[in-house]
């Protein structure tokens, strides 16, 4: 499908349907726009007001251009959209732009129009940017198909960065800074309402094209999840970096009434589980989303988080050591071998790393050299950052140095080799052609090393499997409420452990399930309807002998009756108390759009008050299972603190990979699941609660 975009990405003819003589306006401005670039190709200005536009001989309509077009952009009242737009699609028009605004954005009516488009586009064939979008541009074939100001800055560096964004102002507005930046643009396209075309699909486009190196997105929301899905994974697989912005939070709704876990998963987190499955890095200001795309575009991905700092100032080299700890790096210190010869060669250097060169470095620059070349030689570090502040273009050091990170360059062709640096745009330009990113904060070149190692160790992953393998004797999820029994039931078919627990509906019934027991047990409320037990005192514990759990049978009977009289058939659980293990939670979401997703948190004040929770999009592995786990904050305390015995990380792993499997099969039927608590210990797991909520 992602082929078909080669229409509007790449035309040889042109229309503008609305066209301007007037430069400034904006069915004027594509006009200009072209003519100023140079554009090779066929230029069709589209107005019955006139004969002539900009210089161009201009037509009535569409249909009385000589051939069909490539691409028409689109500059015409909404009053008369649906009508131009049919009139394109009946000549056989390849692609249109629409600028044209007032539909789904502005209220019902609009929205039908919009429908209408999305139909035409369906139908026809013919692929439609927008509407409401400001346009595509192409820097390297001449190819500003926009009313977006940035054409007449003249900053038209051609580039391997290819930008896709929904808002066009946003979208003109990355275009511009990573011209700034010193990025050069491949590709430019913002998909405004996306009536046809949306960001996924250009996201598989420039994973597609060899041209493109780096892909920076920005959206409000994505229309289709398995589009998603597919243009993420052909980026992983072509080794391109997608920085993602996405903007906006809402909640699940209405099922956080029922459901703990849905409660906790507003769509953001599930972006967020998106993007930590598929490999890509989301950025949170414009700022980062250029600096991290200004660095890929080097293409060097470091194998590991290890890092080797240098400096010319100690302080600055704590500064940047702390920096490195808090975005996840790894400061090793270097071999004692190392440390020596450092030792040997400035006197009063720092040796461990940070390694700091001191003055003495100024007055001979080529002490920098051996250094470097000495810790690069050593093995131990996968990216290497050097702060030199204004030495790069000192008039006393400058030369120097440059032709020392020409040869360091040309020992170490790949290694992940940053400057910080204060220096001129041609110092700088030295530098970058050698391939050495620099940065003028050293705190930024930082940021920038640890999400080239998240492409690093993510470009090495593998990405989640669509398919998931049902066990043999696994239980369909019932229709309609399900009861803590049930649902208990069904999650152990599918691999989930769980207590063994009794179902008991009189007196003598709770005593001889006691009795089978034959030690302390738990007995609760079971009814489908009663959903939060603990709120009627519908949970007793530590039930000691068979008679008391005949007793307790009659309270929790009695107070579900007086809580729910409505409720019809009540029933008692009676099960093993299980002592000791870290308490943690398990759970599903059904989204609308991203389809079921597991919840893994630690239990207690960690999901109550903290939150401390992580999402992923089943199904998945135990590979993925394991990369869950490690990203919660209370991480540390699985491993036993405080004398207390380790838990079983694998059977929790398993159990988040069955639960997903579970959930992507039974996506039609589920709403939501609670699995909690779900109890680690030293050697397997149990599931001591379980709520299924099943689609009405």
């Amino acid at each position: 499908m992602s082929a078909s975009l080669e229409a509007f990405l790449n035309p040889k003819s042109v229309a503008i349907i609305g066209a301007s003589n007037v430069p400034a306006r904006i069915g004027g401005r594509p006009i200009n726009n072209l003519i100023g670039s140079g554009f090779k190709g066929n230029i069709y200005p589209i107005n019955p007001k006139y004969s002539e536009v900009q210089g161009l001989p201009a037509f009535s309509s569409i249909a009385d251009v000589p051939e069909v077009v490539d691409c028409a952009i689109v500059a015409v009242p909404v009053a008369h959209l649906l009508k131009t737009i049919r009139e394109c699609a009946d000549i056989g028009v390849r692609s249109v732009v629409v600028f044209t605004s007032g539909l789904a954005e502005s209220g019902a009516e609009g929205a039908e129009i919009q429908e209408e488009l999305t139909a035409i586009a369906r139908d026809s064939g013919m692929r439609i940017v927008g509407p409401n979008c400001l346009g595509v541009a192409v820097p390297a074939n001449d190819w500003y198909g926009t009313f977006a100001n940035y054409p007449a800055t003249g900053l038209m560096k051609s580039g391997s960065l290819g930008i896709i964004s929904q808002s066009g102002a946003y979208g003109s507005h990355l275009y511009m800074m990573a011209q700034k930046r010193g990025l050069g643009v491949r590709y430019w396209v913002t998909t405004g309402n996306e009536c046809d075309v949306d960001v996924a699909e250009v996201i598989e486009y420039y994973a597609g094209k060899p041209e493109v190196k780096v892909i920076i997105s920005y959206a409000e929301g994505v229309q289709d999840m398995s589009a998603m899905k597919r243009a993420l994974r052909a980026a992983h697989a072509a080794r391109k970096p997608v920085i993602f912005i996405k903007v906006g939070q809402s909640s699940v709704g209405a099922a956080a009434a029922a459901s703990h876990t849905a409660s906790l998963a507003g769509s953001d987190a599930l972006y967020n589980a998106l993007f930590t499955q598929y490999g890509v890095y989301r950025a949170l200001t414009t700022e980062e989303m250029l600096d991290v795309a200004y660095a890929c575009q080097f293409g060097t991905f470091p194998k590991s988080r290890r890092i080797c700092l240098q400096t010319i100032s100690g302080g600055v080299g704590v500064l940047m050591a702390d920096a490195a700890e808090a975005a996840g790096l790894e400061v090793p210190p270097l071999p004692d071998a190392v440390q020596k010869r450092i030792s040997d060669l400035i006197a009063f250097a720092g040796t461990r790393n940070p390694v700091d060169f001191t003055g003495k470095a100024l007055a001979d620059p080529r002490l920098i050299e051996e250094i470097t070349d000495l810790v690069i030689e050593t093995g131990s570090c996968d990216s290497y950052l050097v702060y030199m502040a204004s030495v790069a273009s000192s008039p006393l050091t400058r030369d120097a140095v440059a032709e020392i990170y020409r040869r360091l360059r040309e020992k170490h062709k790949t290694q992940n080799l940053i400057l910080s640096i204060m220096a001129t745009a041609e110092d700088q330009a030295h530098y970058e052609n050698l391939g050495i990113p620099c940065f003028e904060d050293p705190s930024l070149a930082v940021r920038a090393i640890a999400a080239l190692s998240y492409f690093g160790e993510a470009f090495e992953q593998v990405l989640p499997s669509e398919d998931s393998a049902r066990p043999q004797d696994a239980l369909d999820v019932p229709m309609g409420p399900v009861d803590e029994y049930q649902a208990k039931k069904v999650l152990q078919s599918w691999g989930i452990p769980v207590t063994d627990d009794h179902l008991v509906h009189t007196r003598e019934e709770a005593a001889a399930a006691w009795s089978t027991i034959g030690d302390a047990a738990v007995m609760k409320v079971v009814a489908a309807s009663i959903l939060h037990k603990t709120e009627i005192g519908g949970v007793l514990l530590n039930i000691a002998s068979a008679e008391a759990a005949a007793d307790a049978f009659d309270t929790l009977i009695e107070r579900a009756r007086a809580a729910h009289p409505e409720v019809d058939e009540v029933a008692v659980l009676v099960g093993p108390m299980v002592s000791g293990g870290v308490e943690t939670v398990l759970g599903v979401i059904n989204d609308p759009l991203f389809g079921p997703a597991v919840m893994f948190g630690m239990g207690g004040v960690f999901v109550e008050v903290l939150q401390d929770v992580t999402f992923r999009l089943a199904p998945f592995d135990e590979v993925e299972g394991r990369r869950m786990i490690e990203e919660i904050r209370g991480r540390a305390i699985l491993d036993g603190v405080r004398g207390a015995a380790g838990s079983d990380i694998d059977a929790l792993a398993r159990a988040l990979s069955r639960l997903s499997i579970f959930a992507a099969e039974n996506a039609d039927r589920i709403e939501s699941v609670d699995v909690n608590p779900f109890l680690l210990l030293p050697d397997g797991a149990v599931a001591l609660d379980a709520l299924i909520a099943t689609k009405v």
